[in-house]
């Protein structure tokens, strides 16, 4: 048996194995609903699976004919899946505690959509689309033309879109539990900017923001529509956080380092050449 939750606590849920088919997907509605650079789930029979804390707290968005995106309604964080037809229950991978039974990723799923500032460096198989033995055809998704300078994003459903001008200060990939929980992934990628180079472009409204309590600035951002995660201005500290999931166009950077590596999720080996920090990064 495995729990998990969300960032905020508000949902929990728990299911008994066997577990199989853990994939990474990075399609681009992967990539905007969980903010990071690709979203891994496993599966779980649907009999074993179960709300243990506020189901009702869901937010739900359908965001293609088969497919139901749930999310914490009060932190944005990727929760489970119901998939009826198939009598099982998807889980985001990287939130989750216990005992998977030695199951590891078998894929790379929607590699021809990957995130261009995303280099996928293990032997693990990747496939452009679906695996063989789905049946079900991609979604066309709009792409949007960059402009010099510009890094453009947006969130899952469009409602709420952004852009930041010149560099970022870092963008790392973070290991940590909290934002394997914010971003229901195995780990969450951010990129860092001055504040004074982010404006919205659109949707300040739609913006919903949890702040964790005993956290000195960790705090979350999603869009109140979609469930999908959008940057998270700071301005006690000056700085924009921008999920790297949400951009539409390339990264002017790519990741620098990988941070809190102590928590790792025990099925993800890191196979790059990036530094590694157990902890947090040294200080500037």
């Amino acid at each position: 048996m495995v729990q998990g939750s969300c960032f905020c606590g508000t949902v929990r849920y728990q299911a008994d194995g066997p577990f199989s088919s853990m994939m990474s997907c990075h399609c681009s509605m992967c990539r905007k609903h969980h903010g990071a650079a690709f979203a891994t789930y496993v599966a779980a029979p649907l009999g074993g699976f179960r709300w243990t804390q506020d189901e009702e707290a869901l937010l739900k968005y359908p965001s293609s004919p088969h497919w139901v995106r749930n999310s914490c309604s009060v932190c944005g964080s990727t929760v489970p899946t119901r998939l009826e037809s198939h009598a099982l229950a998807l889980l985001p991978a990287g939130p989750l505690e216990g005992d998977l039974g030695g199951v590891r990723p078998e894929a790379h799923i929607f590699v021809g959509s990957k995130a261009p500032w995303y280099t996928i460096t293990d032997a693990v198989p990747q496939y452009p689309e679906y695996p063989p033995g789905f049946s079900m055809s991609a979604m066309p998704r709009p792409a949007v033309q960059a402009r010099p300078g510009i890094t453009e994003g947006s969130c899952l459903c469009g409602a709420v879109a952004y852009e930041a001008t010149g560099a970022p200060i870092v963008m790392q990939h973070c290991h940590c539990l909290r934002c394997r929980r914010a971003r229901g992934a195995a780990h969450g990628t951010n990129l860092f900017y001055k504040e004074a180079q982010f404006r919205w472009r659109r949707g300040l409204e739609q913006v919903r923001e949890y702040k964790l309590p005993e956290a000195r600035f960790h705090t979350t951002a999603f869009c109140r529509q979609c469930g999908g995660a959008v940057p998270r201005v700071s301005p006690e500290r000056g700085i924009v956080v921008i999920p790297a999931g949400t951009l539409d166009t390339d990264s002017p950077v790519r990741p620098h380092r990988h941070i809190y590596t102590n928590y790792r999720v025990a099925w993800l080996d890191i196979t790059d050449a990036l530094p590694q920090f157990a902890e947090a990064p040294p200080a500037a």
